[in-house]
């Protein structure tokens, strides 16, 4: 039953996490920093470069709460089982956000050229991301029609 609460809070949670903060950037320590969330990447995006605003939104906000909304579905028998591979799958997907900003702070770090500070939101969406990765793992071993 807690599985179940644990995965209903994602649905808040994620909303949460696509608003808080990610990272902070500037160009130089002295000048104030940008704060940079998941929804301000994406509205950047967006104006710049539509394919990659398209993938990151499928990365970052629909498979998510695709996936959550998904496997709460199959908590409460409302859907078959035979969902849960494609659910997991979407979980994976949304890992791949994940790296990509690690791999951006790491980039940016090492260039040399800008201040990045790491802030709460990246932490909040990275424990979001790896909650439903076990929450789905746990579900897939656990049988819901006989409850």
């Amino acid at each position: 039953m807690t599985l179940r609460y644990l995965n209903l809070a994602l649905i808040v949670l994620f909303p949460i996490a696509w608003f808080a903060p990610l990272l902070r950037a500037g160009l130089l320590p002295l000048f104030g920093l940008s704060e940079i969330s998941v929804m301000s990447g994406l509205l950047s995006l967006w104006e710049t470069d539509i394919f990659l605003g398209l993938l990151v939104t499928l990365f970052a906000v629909i498979a998510p709460m695709v996936k959550t909304v998904g496997i709460a579905l199959i908590q409460f028998n409302i859907i078959d089982r035979t969902a849960l591979p494609v659910l997991t799958f979407l979980g994976k997907l949304a890992m791949a956000d994940i790296f990509l900003i690690a791999l951006y702070i790491v980039v940016i770090k090492g260039a040399g050229v800008g201040h990045v500070e790491v802030a709460w939101g990246l932490y909040l969406f990275t424990f979001c991301i790896l909650l439903s990765l076990g929450i789905s793992i746990i579900t897939k071993r656990l049988d819901y029609r006989a409850k």
